[in-house]
């Protein structure tokens, strides 16, 4: 189990403040629970009472382990202000989001109902469909298994659905298919599955919040835990725990995970660090960095456990998947793979750094391909991983801002993809935001400077929406640009140990 760092975070005493957060911790997870056992069982009474059981309980463990006892001379009545605020709408946008959750016909309580693509997208649809397609397919990738047969070559594709929802393209490795085989133990009907799954990955967002304020340092670590529903309110988080997506899951457990090992924790850190990985890949950057720091035992356990996960998963369904997905590769590697690059809509929002060059095609510059992302990608790699090797090796000793070093290499890292949608893109740069602020004193102009910059990860068009190309490109450059920014100021400000103790101005 997690336990509480070596702070004096836990010693201060009871007061007004630490109620509130224990008031709101219960009340987020008896939301979460509440939302997935209506969805298991079908029944809103029933669903109600567990929530609300489960409410007592987060508070009275939360209390017990005193996990969310905060440092008062670390606040400012700005900052409470603005935590209460945040904190409460945040709670009202998930329990609107729990309606839809729960009943899709209620499109209404979706978080742009506006968007008939928004509304009807579900990325977990594709988690669905290729884990119950994993025992007899021979390919698992296969675009029949997604679109359908009349979807034209080159044309945007024309999507099967699943009840209310178009089916999504599968594009991960078959390890990942450890997760969404293993909830269809719980339920095989996919509306069930739907709030089950939102609930599971709020559950995970909301711990990763909590153990990374509680690594950090006690005045830092108040800060960003009181921030934190600024994390939760905002769209790149909220679309994704709509759509299913499991971004967040992703962040969430390579965060956890490399705490774990800070903590000397290794099992468990293996295990949080190597499912990310073998799930998307990406977080493998994180991996780099451990080699780099000589943290053999992290490495060891992390490599171990995604070796266990790989093999539960090929003891599941067969080798057929993982041929498959050699074969799928390249063109997952290329871009190739991703339907959204035959919609110019979908391209001028993707925020990697190979898709600019489907942004550039899009501007009128000839002898942009895929064999030219593919190349500019790979580039990206090399680059990423130096600058990953160098941050390393700066970065020994100076735990306490670790998390700041981590975040802002999974953003290097998720650049790297070749497509990386906007809609839950720039969640780890929200999620960075709020630790930069938490460094900087609590001031007025502090948190004003916060809210602008909030909001500038909100500039986002549905691709459904009637708007140019070129304006999309424009909107889109707006929160990659704050995206790259937030990243290099952590980089910069928290990878040495002559600086890693020093607050940051916003």
């Amino acid at each position: 189990m997690l336990a509480p760092p070596h702070t004096d975070i836990g010693t201060a005493r009871p007061s007004y403040t630490n109620r509130a957060i224990l008031v709101a911790a219960a009340g987020f997870g008896g939301l979460l629970a509440a939302v997935a056992a209506t969805g298991l069982t079908g029944s809103f009474p029933l669903g109600i009472a567990i929530g609300l059981v489960t409410a007592w309980l987060t508070a009275r463990f939360a209390a017990a382990r005193r996990l969310l006892v905060v440092d008062e001379r670390a606040c400012s009545r700005p900052l409470l202000t603005l935590s209460a605020i945040t904190a409460a709408v945040a709670w009202l946008q998930l329990a609107r989001l729990a309606v839809f959750m729960v009943d899709p016909a209620n499109v209404g309580y979706s978080t742009l109902p506006s968007s008939r693509w928004e509304v009807r997208h579900s990325c977990l649809t594709a988690y669905y469909v290729a884990a119950n397609a994993a025992d007899d397919a021979p390919d698992i990738y296969a675009d029949a298994l997604y679109s359908l047969p009349d979807s034209a070559p080159g044309a945007p594709r024309r999507p099967r659905t699943l009840g209310a929802f178009n089916i999504d393209v599968f594009e991960y490795p078959p390890t990942f298919l450890l997760l969404p085989r293993a909830a269809q133990l719980v339920t095989s009907d996919f509306n069930r599955l739907r709030p089950l799954w939102f609930a599971f990955n709020g559950a995970v967002l909301l711990l990763a919040l909590v153990v990374i304020s509680r690594s950090l340092d006690p005045a830092i670590g108040t800060r960003a835990l009181l921030l934190s529903p600024l994390v939760v309110l905002a769209l790149p988080t909220l679309g994704p725990l709509q759509k299913g997506n499991v971004q967040l899951i992703v962040i969430g457990l390579a965060m956890i995970g490399m705490r774990c090992f800070q903590r000397g924790q290794f099992a468990i850190g293996g295990a949080a660090l190597g499912f990310a990985i073998v799930s998307k890949l990406y977080p493998g950057l994180l991996v780099i960095y451990l080699i780099a720091r000589r943290e053999w035992r992290a490495v060891t356990w992390t490599a171990a456990l995604s070796a266990v996960f790989a093999a539960l998963v090929l003891l599941d369904v067969g080798a057929a998947p993982y041929a498959a997905f050699v074969e799928h590769l390249p063109k997952l590697m290329s871009g190739e793979a991703f339907p959204a690059f035959r919609n110019p809509a979908a391209t001028a929002s993707n925020m990697s750094i190979p898709g600019l060059v489907f942004k550039l095609k899009l501007l009128g510059f000839s002898g942009m391909s895929f064999e030219v992302a593919k190349v500019v990608g790979w580039l990206y790699t090399v680059f990423a991983t130096g600058v990953v090797i160098v941050v390393a090796r700066r970065a020994r000793g100076v735990d306490g801002a670790a998390p700041f070093v981590w975040l802002a290499i999974l953003i290097l890292a998720t650049l790297r993809s070749p497509f990386l949608p906007q809609g839950y893109g720039v969640f780890p740069a929200v999620w960075l935001l709020t630790l930069l602020a938490a460094a900087a004193a609590p001031t007025w102009r502090t948190l004003a400077t916060l809210l602008v910059i909030w909001l500038v990860f909100h500039f986002y068009v549905p691709p459904d929406w009637t708007i140019g190309v070129h304006a999309r490109i424009a909107i889109a450059l707006l929160p990659q640009t704050a995206m790259i920014a937030l990243m290099a100021i952590a980089l910069r400000r928290y990878a040495s140990p002559t600086s890693a103790s020093v607050g940051v101005r916003l």
